[in-house]
């Protein structure tokens, strides 16, 4: 695991208690893009309490100001898939 996915991962987990969490960094795919070198790009997939009776774009503020601080030098690209867990099902075993 990268330092930055560390980094995003314990912001959110901090904020929003998620239920799921999964952070992958597609860096990679982007090392052409100009805006690379600035910070990575990574895609979240989060499951959370705090998103039941949210719109998806309260969702992706929720998310983007849980890591905030990270924008600025660490993230260049976050792509957010958020569900609140009744929209999901979530294995208890």
């Amino acid at each position: 695991m990268s330092n930055r996915v560390a980094l995003i991962e314990q912001r959110l987990r901090a904020a929003l208690e998620p239920q799921r969490l999964t952070v992958v960094d597609d860096s990679a795919a982007h090392a052409d893009h100009a805006g690379a070198r600035e910070g990575g790009h990574f895609t979240v997939h989060i499951v959370s309490g705090a998103f039941t009776g949210k719109t998806p774009i309260q969702r992706h503020r929720l998310v983007n100001t849980a890591v905030a601080d990270l924008m600025r030098r660490e993230i260049h690209a976050l792509s957010i898939w958020a569900q609140a867990p009744e929209e999901t099902r979530i294995s208890t075993s």
